[in-house]
């Protein structure tokens, strides 16, 4: 806290290289309408093409039946580790996106959410205060259907109307 009258000093390193690395779905359930979140931030480390074989494997255990998974042609999701796990599981689809659309990606929107809507200033003390702020910013996204919604419709790509009637 600063003396009345003068602005407040944050000290920093120049240098701070710290972060914290996310992936995510937008899930729908066909018989229900519901939308879920599923997330996993990995604190200082990178996801990799072996990180979104064990999210997809994550997915699989938390959801029934079909899965189709839309997503684009990034680096991590062509890997050997993914194409051995989408090989193994055919109840994995997906549907690729062209090479550089965001505008299609509602996860993008998501991530834009928590970035500039929630979390726009903050000056987490290090990455695990950081982590802990992120894991409760998305416990909250998870339970905000309505929120959701709105992020799914912000992108272009379609309401599946179609998975909804079968």
């Amino acid at each position: 806290m600063a003396p009345r009258g003068q602005p407040p000093v944050f000290l920093h390193s120049k240098y701070f290289n710290d972060k914290v690395s996310m992936m995510g779905a937008l899930t729908l359930s066909p018989r229900r309408g519901r939308l879920g979140f599923y997330c996993s931030t990995l604190p200082q480390e990178s996801f990799d093409d072996w990180g979104t074989a064990w999210f997809l494997k994550q997915l699989l255990a938390h959801q029934r039946g079909k899965i189709i998974v839309v997503w684009d042609q990034g680096r991590i999701h062509r890997g050997s580790a993914v194409r051995a796990l989408l090989a193994k599981h055919p109840r994995l689809e997906v549907v690729e996106l062209p090479a550089y659309a965001p505008e299609l990606n509602p996860v993008e929107f998501v991530w834009s959410y928590l970035k500039y809507g929630r979390i726009p200033n903050l000056g987490a003390k290090d990455v695990e205060a950081l982590s802990d702020i992120l894991e409760l910013e998305l416990d909250r996204l998870q339970e905000n259907q309505s929120l959701l919604k709105k992020l799914w419709h912000r992108s272009e790509l379609p309401w599946p109307d179609r998975l909804l009637a079968s």
